[in-house]
């Protein structure tokens, strides 16, 4: 019996330490997790930081691509323009030559007539049309009233008799408001 009794004392003592050696191994076990846990956590902080600054150097040199690529649009929609202007330019330089040699008045007020038809063709060709105006209601959004007249007839009040200056559009936008004469 004594010897059960010292195998039981045995088991129990080998159980004992079983139990006290369970909480020390969880808790170094748990202290390794955390070590890894935290290790993977900086990589993966790390790794965000990196992408984070690579998308904000990206972004950047997004914008400055973008602001290159707008202003090289602007100078060469403008060059376009100018370079479309040039062959109307060579006219009125020849019509000016023509008037210093010739004595044929309606012969050169043709040629005027031929450069001005080109000049608004080119214009509409870039989007540029005339504000109508004659006989039209007057409007604030569109026109500029330079003066009021009065007028007999009632058909004509808050219309436009006169215009002093026209008015033109580009794409639909008032680049240049016509300055009329409204009747009162």
């Amino acid at each position: 019996m004594k010897k059960e009794k010292h195998h039981n004392e045995e088991v129990e003592l080998t159980n004992e330490a079983s139990v006290e050696e369970t909480p020390q191994e969880t808790t170094e076990q748990k202290a390794e997790n955390e070590v890894e846990n935290l290790e993977n956590l900086k990589e993966k902080c790390a790794d965000l930081a990196d992408k984070n600054l690579r998308l904000m150097a990206e972004f950047d040199n997004y914008r400055k691509r973008t602001l290159k690529e707008k202003a090289d649009l602007i100078s060469s929609a403008s060059e376009r323009v100018l370079v479309n202007l040039l062959p109307l330019v060579d006219d009125f330089e020849r019509a000016m030559k023509a008037m210093e040699n010739t004595e044929d008045i309606d012969a050169i007020k043709e040629g005027e007539k031929l450069i001005y038809n080109k000049f608004i063709a080119f214009l509409q060709a870039n989007g540029v049309k005339e504000i109508p105006t004659e006989n039209e209601p007057f409007n604030v959004d569109i026109h500029e009233a330079v003066t009021t007249f009065p007028v007999d007839d009632e058909e004509k009040r808050g219309k436009i008799i006169d215009t002093v200056s026209k008015g033109y559009t580009l794409n639909d936008k008032v680049i240049r408001f016509p300055k009329v004469v409204v009747g009162e």
